[in-house]
């Protein structure tokens, strides 16, 4: 196994890496300073685009250059050969001190994401569903800060965690309509070390990898729920990951140079930095686009 910076870019806030197979390029986001960033596999051919506030997730839509973006105010559409937005639905309008946060697509390609207080401590924010016709649904509430969406292999278990609750969810999931039901207890969060949940993904084994952030460790976990590997990161604030690559077979992970609030912890010289960790021996699973 070996672990080595792919991009030093100081990421604020990174976070949301998303592998587009038929681009062969990885997206992710400085979630903080409000850019989408794109490379290849090895870290080449570096773009960035300026969506003018902070973002918490993003995905490519199935047809032309336009993503999904889930902004401060709102999910819009984004031009990504103009450079250009325009709103969709703003979910929350009367939560300030709310902002959209982590989403991803199911295997169905309908967007699904969640809401947090930025001051994460109040559980007012909310998980959705953004179906291709744009309709908006909401799955579940009284949640602090959204974290973590992503399914199992087949699509029928979908993982979501609240940051500061100490575990991560699993629900039952309608391959058909995209509701949730069941929520229960997939996995107890290891916190001693003074890490929180964030980014989570499952790999072609349906093991779940998930960021645990100011701790500085990679967790995977079996799907029965149990630790089944521990990675030691080079920095404490890792945020998200994902697995890409031509055989999907690298595992992305982000991070962020400066904590968002004054009472978390700083960190190394590395710290903003784009990951890749190979020799793992474990493939990951394509990505959808959003289906419209």
């Amino acid at each position: 196994m070996r672990i080595e910076v792919l991009v030093d870019v100081k990421t604020t806030l990174g976070e949301g890496p998303v592998w587009d197979v038929g681009q062969q390029r990885l997206y992710w986001l400085d979630s903080a300073d409000g850019r989408i960033l794109r490379c290849t596999a090895d870290g080449r051919e570096l773009r960035a685009w300026d969506v003018g506030q902070k973002i918490g997730s993003m995905t490519l839509r199935h047809s032309g250059e336009q993503a999904i973006v889930a902004l401060q105010n709102g999910v819009h559409t984004l031009d990504l050969h103009r450079g250009e937005l325009a709103l969709i639905i703003d979910p929350e309008p009367g939560l300030p001190d709310n902002r959209l946060n982590d989403g991803k697509v199911d295997r169905q390609g309908r967007f699904v994401f969640g809401s947090m207080d930025t001051l994460e401590d109040s559980a007012s924010a909310r998980l959705y569903r953004l179906d291709a016709d744009l309709s908006l649904h909401t799955l579940d509430e009284n949640i602090i800060v959204s974290n973590g969406p992503c399914w199992s292999p087949s699509g029928e278990t979908f993982y979501f965690c609240d940051t500061w609750s100490g575990e991560i969810w699993a629900y039952d999931y309608d391959l058909v309509t995209g509701a949730v039901s069941n929520r229960r207890t997939f996995a107890k969060v290891d916190t001693r070390g003074g890490g929180a949940a964030d980014g989570c993904t499952v790999d072609a084994e349906g093991c779940l990898w998930q960021a645990l952030v100011y701790a500085g460790q990679l967790v995977r976990y079996s799907p029965d729920g149990k630790v089944d590997r521990v990675l030691e990161m080079p920095v404490k604030k890792v945020t998200s990951l994902t697995f890409g690559g031509p055989n999907l077979d690298t595992l992305f992970v982000t991070s962020m140079a400066r904590p968002p609030l004054p009472r978390f912890p700083a960190d190394g010289q590395q710290r903003g930095a784009l990951f890749a960790i190979t020799g793992l021996g474990v493939q990951g699973i394509a990505e959808r686009r959003f289906a419209s």
